[in-house]
């Protein structure tokens, strides 16, 4: 019973750390770094097999001191490794070319996989050791795991980042007083092990481990200018939030502001999210006559052709687009934002400085997912507008490369033309760069929903503008009016903004005031337009291609071909070119291969050919095959589903609380079962282990088919019935993916002992490739076929262990 509390114990304590420390990484570099840095430290969990294969002759004798040396390290390494981790000179945007940056990158994944490496080693220590207990440890494993999944995200609400740090620390020190209390011999290692539980996580002083953000973020270089200072934070799991004040060099934050201008933003405080993605909040005293910026942006271009539209305001942020509507004298304005935390500041902690903007006459503030909004919502508008809200240093850096968005696909572009009224505008504004990557993707993305709506000649309803730094594309509902093309071009030109394409436009309207070498973006909506699209998709320079709900990378830009040429100019203008969140990606996955096959498979291959096999065992290359196909299509499966249901729970948190600790629970509930029912005189003849791959395919395959027209009927009900529906979607597919892992390492452990640690390694080193691989795969190729491939390397396992 110890062992199995134990197990869990520091399985909630693992997992919590490795979803704390993408956070605690988002903040201090940017997501797809984190997920790079986490997934290589991961490795530590397939070097632990490596290591038991070694020791575990000499440490099963000595399993209650070995258990609990290695999980109270853990509780201290966790701690101490991030605080070291944190110090490492690590400058992000240089480690493709810089041979010492990458150096530094190497002590980061060194100092992470400890922790990881401790934990995982008493998990595969208990697992050998209690060999006839493999089902009911694996299921503490799981179901731990599942807690602490479920516990970190609600933790983060009430707990900064390095508060929850402590705790997870003093977590794994309780699972070492655990096993030490229920091991042979004295109790008092047990007491002082329960006390350092209790009194180390209090004793770590907070500025070791606060996050830092970069130096390159968004927050850093505002704060270096004079008097400029954090006046308040506030921190979730959707971000940390950093309101900065800088009186003696103030806010200027206005995107696409027209260079002929002639008055700026009144006072603004400026709100980073994991200190970048600035929005900001601006001082209203209800004079409008202050606010005529706003009508000096491409993103007022919509309110030239409407009067007084009903307006949805998707990504309210710190409330510029809503003043935006106000000032323009929309008679009614919903605002969607995802975060509670930025409304707050908005409508209560900066409320006085705000103007009260969110209880304005008219405005009615929403705390949803802006697309499940749309989707859910059974009203219609006439202006939908979606907010600018990630950085243009972000934006231009490439490193929202991999990061999933629901806003900016085909299908989402149809729902929102499905809640236009008639001759109602859809409008997206989105940074400017050279050649043009996001304002094209957009507009090719608009044809291909007004194509799927049944828009014979989609060209008709739209409209694409441009200032020095942001493009607006307008979709209307309905053709465009010559009246409409008039107030485009009056607009235009009274703003300096160039025209890139509206029904009927001239060449020679093109790129007048901002000039280019060459009119891109009249050349390109053109090419977009005409017969040759799909050869001007392939042959562009970047991705450009509409992203769908199945590959919802909008951001994803990069071309392999492309590198060639990024490399030869590397020292000019290739990183403009360069889109890094997908190259450290890719560059990670190759890593993870490479370090797994020199840790992990190498050694352990050796070590197997030195043991050799009794007739009927499993051969170590069917053990590796099945744990490695296991440990690819699990986390395949899993991350797949996630992205599925972030869009029917409408709410990303949701969707990651609520699906990944379905999958764990109820996996561990299927693998405490396996025993019982390996032992079922039908599983029995038909093989346990093909029967619940045979139960994993029909389940994922009947998904793929219906989840979609499941989730659309179901999307008006409340959250509470969508989260209870997707539990019981879950559960059943869980349930059997819990089982082959348990049936197979107890065939192994009676067959060949000495490889159930092999069988660890190679199972952990394989979770570590997929979480990279999948997300990789997605962008390509999209989820369904993930979950396809996924489905197929069940029955690789299933046919590895046939015999």
């Amino acid at each position: 019973m110890a062992v199995v509390v134990a197990v869990a114990l520091l399985s909630a304590a693992a997992l919590g750390y490795e979803i704390l420390l993408i956070r605690l990484f988002s903040i201090i570099l940017w997501h797809h770094f984190a997920f790079m840095i986490i997934s290589l430290a991961l490795l530590g969990v397939g070097a632990s097999g490596t290591f038991l294969v070694f020791a575990r002759r000499w440490l099963e004798p000595r399993f209650h001191r070995a258990f609990a040396g290695f999980a109270a390290a853990f509780g201290l390494s966790a701690v101490a490794c991030f605080a070291l981790a944190r110090r490492v000179p690590f400058n992000p945007l240089e480690v493709v070319w810089d041979l010492g940056q990458q150096a530094a990158l190497l002590q980061i994944y060194l100092l992470l996989a400890l922790p990881f490496f401790c934990a995982a080693t008493c998990v595969g220590l208990a697992l050998s050791r209690f060999r006839e207990r493999i089902g009911a440890i694996y299921r503490a494993d799981l179901l731990g795991a599942g807690a602490g999944a479920s516990l970190v995200l609600l933790a983060l609400f009430v707990l900064a980042p390095e508060d929850y740090l402590r705790a997870l620390g003093g977590l794994g020190l309780a699972a070492a007083a655990v096993i030490a209390f229920a091991g042979p011999g004295s109790r008092w290692p047990a007491g002082l092990l329960a006390a350092l539980a209790l009194a180390v996580p209090f004793a770590w002083p907070g500025d070791w481990i606060a996050p830092q953000p970069s130096p390159y973020k968004g927050l850093s270089v505002a704060l270096h200018a004079p008097q400029a200072r954090v006046i308040a934070e506030r921190s979730s799991p959707l971000g940390l939030l950093s309101v900065v004040e800088s009186p003696a060099v103030p806010f200027r934050h206005a995107p696409g502001l027209s260079l002929t201008a002639k008055a700026g933003p009144p006072p603004q405080l400026g709100v980073f999210t994991d200190g970048d993605g600035l929005t900001v909040i601006t001082r209203f005293d209800g004079t409008f006559a202050k606010l005529a910026y706003l009508d000096q942006q491409t993103a007022a271009l919509p309110f030239h052709l409407l009067r007084r539209p009903r307006t949805l305001i998707l990504g309210a942020g710190g409330g510029a687009d809503v003043l935006r509507a106000l000032y323009h004298a929309a008679r009614q304005v919903d605002a969607v934002e995802l975060n509670p935390q930025m409304a707050d500041l908005v409508r209560r902690d900066r409320g006085g400085f705000a103007g009260r903007l969110f209880q304005a006459p008219g405005v009615r503030l929403h705390i949803r997912e802006a697309r499940s909004f749309v989707e859910a919502s059974g009203q219609r508008w006439d202006l939908i507008h979606v907010g600018l809200l990630d950085s243009f240093t972000a934006s231009a850096a490439g490193v929202l490369a991999l990061k999933e968005s629901a806003l900016y696909t085909v299908e989402a572009f149809e729902a929102y033309l499905a809640r236009l009224e008639p001759g109602g505008i859809l409008a997206i504004t989105r940074w400017l760069r050279v050649p043009p990557r996001d304002s094209l993707k957009l507009f090719a993305t608009a044809i291909a929903a007004l194509e799927g709506l049944g828009v014979a000649a989609p060209g008709e309803r739209l409209a694409l503008i441009r200032s020095w730094n942001t493009a607006t594309l307008m979709v209307k509902n309905g053709p465009l009016t010559a009246e409409d093309a008039a107030a485009i071009r009056r607009f235009a030109e009274a703003r300096s903004f160039d025209v890139s394409y509206y029904p009927g436009m001239a060449p020679e309207e093109a790129n007048r005031f901002n000039r280019w070498r060459e009119p891109f973006l009249y050349d390109g909506t053109a090419a977009l337009l005409g017969p040759g699209r799909e050869r001007f998709l392939e042959d562009y320079k970047f991705h450009i291609a509409p992203a769908t709900d199945d590959r919802p990378y909008f951001f994803r830009f990069f071309k392999w071909r492309l590198l060639p040429e990024v490399l030869a100019i590397r020292g000019r203008a290739g990183m403009t070119l360069l889109e890094g969140g997908y190259l450290i990606v890719a560059a990670t996955l190759a890593q993870a291969a490479i370090v797994s096959t020199l840790l992990i498979v190498l050694p352990l291959a050796w070590i197997g050919r030195a043991e050799g096999a009794a007739p009927g065992t499993p051969g170590r290359g069917r053990v590796v095959v099945y744990f490695l196909a296991l440990g690819l299509a699990f986390l395949f499966v899993e991350i797949a589903f996630i992205q599925r249901f972030v869009l029917f729970l409408g709410h990303p948190l949701y969707a990651i609380s609520v699906v990944l600790a379905a999958f764990l629970v109820f996996a561990g509930v299927g693998s405490g079962y396996a025993a019982r029912f390996a032992e079922h005189r039908v599983a029995a003849r038909m093989r346990p282990i093909s029967l619940a791959v045979a139960g994993i395919i029909l389940f994922a395959g009947v998904y793929l088919a219906l989840l979609p027209a499941l989730f659309g009927w179901l999307m008006p009900e409340p959250a509470p019935v969508k989260i209870l529906v997707s539990v019981v979607l879950i559960a059943p597919l869980a349930f059997f993916m819990g089982m082959p892992f348990p049936l197979g390492l107890r065939r192994v452990a009676d067959e060949a002992p000495r490889l159930v640690p092999w069988a660890w390694g190679v199972n952990g080193c394989a979770s570590v490739l997929s979480a990279v691989l999948a997300s990789l795969l997605a962008t390509h190729v999209g989820f369904t076929v993930v979950v396809a491939l996924a489905m197929g390397l069940y029955g690789i396992a299933a046919l590895a262990f046939a015999r």
